[in-house]
């Protein structure tokens, strides 16, 4: 097992090595203000991941010290820490305690985005939290909900009756919220849903007719 807090520690001092002031203040001028940001770029976070990884490897053939490593750097106030910490998660050992924790401690698009794509789509019980998402009376949660879905329905996964009437209830409500990164997220997640083939295709184009959207 790997000593955790010296490695967040380690880690921490890490990303100074990697600032970029000129992306942390674009992001900044686009409303993403972190507590701390050192602007380090996805590409590089996905590299420090991988890296983690095979270090810890070696000392730990479990996932236990990935799941307190990701865990702990998710406690810390840093955007670089947050999504390293969705990175290393094992989506396996991710209780749904532990996602709702998460869930309610996302403050920005980013992350919300960065956890759906890295951690959430890959859950055991993605499909049933997405649809819990969606119903949230929240922009975030339902971000995250339409982006877990768009990956489900790209590799195939159809929900069944129930899920289907569910989800165009609640796409069709989202596609008219003021807030334009819904909108685009929910819409993304009914193009996938229509490419599933004819007949979800055509449930997607007759509910869309009822806002003025077409596919």
């Amino acid at each position: 097992m790997i000593d955790i807090q010296n490695k967040v520690k380690e880690i921490k001092l890490s990303f100074r090595l990697m600032m970029d002031g000129a992306t942390a203040q674009s992001m900044r001028e686009k409303g993403l203000d972190y507590h701390l940001n050192w602007g380090a770029t996805l590409p590089r976070l996905h590299q420090m991941a991988e890296e983690i990884k095979a270090d810890i490897s070696k000392t730990d053939a479990t996932t236990d010290s990935l799941y307190d490593l990701a865990i702990v750097l998710w406690k810390e106030n840093v955007r670089e820490c947050k999504i390293l910490a969705t990175m290393l998660m094992p989506a396996e050992r991710m209780l749904p305690e532990v996602v709702d924790i998460w869930m309610e401690q996302t403050e920005t698009v980013e992350i919300a985005e960065q956890a759906s794509f890295n951690l959430y789509q890959h859950l055991p019980f993605a499909a049933d939290k997405a649809y819990e998402w969606l119903a949230s009376p929240h922009d975030l949660p339902q971000i995250c909900g339409y982006h877990v879905l768009s990956r489900l329905f790209r590799q195939g996964q159809a929900p069944n009756e129930r899920g289907i009437n569910e989800f165009i209830d609640q796409v069709l409500s989202a596609l008219q919220s003021p807030n334009m990164v819904l909108r685009k997220a929910a819409f993304q997640s009914v193009m996938f849903f229509s490419e599933l083939g004819l007949m979800y295709e055509r449930v997607a184009q007759n509910a869309l007719k009822r806002i003025g959207y077409t596919l």
